[in-house]
């Protein structure tokens, strides 16, 4: 009798026997129902691709809505993002991270949304202070910390759609240099450069809000 070591795929998973064990060109191991989920949508399976966007949903209206700030946009560039991916996944490359494939269109979006249809609407401090206080924190911490936010979101407008894209990808999403330099089709020098500069010029403009806020108070 064989045993069952885990590699002989199991009637009711749905994956295919490479899809078992799959790492991508950067040698990431790609999660093997993420890689049956796209097979499928492939295949023009509806089902499949709803299950793809809910276990990505979160993710990409976070890094929109930290590109653009407002999350009514952020909500219309998810919408957009992920109709560009059901649309465009047949040009995935499996070997590729799916996520980072994904972050590439978000970003895209992103910028193209922010370059249309620029705004400054921000959410009001009275609807953020009305939601519910997280276990833990105190309202004088959440007041502080969503202070400090809206600053440096109101910051970010002074940096040009690249430098914004970098500095939300390294600092705010926490991504590594060479899968920035991947979403972005840049060299990583190029990434590193661009980081630099954003931060430079965004400690600069929280450095004059900051002066521009005691000389009122």
């Amino acid at each position: 009798m064989l045993k069952d070591d885990g590699f002989i795929p199991r009637k009711d998973d749905g994956l295919e026997p490479n899809e078992r064990v799959s790492k991508t060109a950067d040698g990431f191991a790609e999660d093997p129902q993420v890689l049956a989920l796209i097979r499928r949508v492939k295949e023009r399976d509806e089902a499949a691709f709803q299950e793809l966007v809910e276990r990505y949903r979160t993710q990409v209206a976070a890094l929109a809505f930290k590109m653009v700030g407002d999350y009514e946009d952020a909500k219309d560039i998810s919408q957009i993002v992920f109709v560009k991916t059901f649309y465009n996944l047949k040009r995935f490359d499996p070997k590729k991270r799916f996520s980072t494939w994904l972050y590439r269109i978000t970003v895209n979006a992103a910028i193209d949304y922010w370059r249309r249809y620029k705004k400054h609407r921000h959410e009001d401090l009275e609807e953020a202070e009305a939601r519910p206080v997280e276990a833990g924190r105190t309202p004088e911490g959440v007041f502080l910390r969503k202070d400090a936010t809206e600053r440096i979101k109101k910051a970010l407008e002074v940096l040009s759609p690249k430098q914004r894209s970098i500095f939300v990808l390294r600092d705010m999403e926490g991504l590594e240099i060479a899968e920035i330099a991947t979403i972005m089709d840049i060299p990583q020098v190029t990434v590193r450069w661009y980081l630099h500069r954003a931060r430079i010029r965004l400690r600069g403009e929280l450095a004059r809000r900051l002066r521009a806020a005691s000389a009122k108070r």
